[in-house]
């Protein structure tokens, strides 16, 4: 029995279409709906341009609070701009019962939320927005099937329909 879900979004072009298809799940299941964006971490440029022009008190500040606080701001716009897309069908975000921006490597990310949510069910995009129409499956959504305790949900990416090869 499916009675909680995962929505693992990386926030591009196809997320709606992606989250149409998380919320008719959780609506046919009556099930709980969690949702989830990795962002990367800081690349080896950007920490060195912090540490160039912060001190150390003022970098372990930003750390503990500063990027609380950006995580925080994305999660209330992923939800404004579910709102957005939702239309008049924003009432289905009430099934919506957290979204989570978490810093980290994406399918580690999600792995971890999975477990720590113990939901029944991860649905997933089979690309992120930049991936080449010749890759067969994301980076992300691959190693998600490969390592999921829980069964996969993948939702194929629209750029990807009406190509006529297999």
């Amino acid at each position: 029995m499916i009675r909680s879900i995962l929505y693992a979004t990386d926030l591009g072009l196809y997320a709606p279409y992606v989250l149409q298809h998380a919320l008719s799940l959780a609506r046919a299941f009556n099930a709980q709906l969690y949702v989830v964006h990795a962002v990367e971490p800081l690349g080896l440029f950007a920490e060195s341009v912090l540490q160039t022009y912060l001190d150390d008190d003022t970098l372990k500040e930003l750390r503990a609070k500063g990027l609380g606080t950006v995580m925080s701001s994305i999660e209330q716009r992923v939800l404004e701009g579910f709102r957005d897309e939702m239309g008049e069908a924003v009432h289905d975000l009430d099934m919506i019962r957290a979204v989570r921006v978490v810093q980290g490597d994406p399918p580690l990310v999600i792995l971890e939320e999975v477990q720590k949510l113990s939901v029944d069910l991860l649905v997933v995009g089979s690309h992120s927005h930049g991936t080449s129409l010749d890759t067969p499956l994301g980076r992300t959504a691959a190693r998600l099937v490969q390592l999921s305790e829980v069964p996969v949900y993948l939702v194929p990416m629209l750029q990807h329909r009406g190509r006529g090869d297999f």
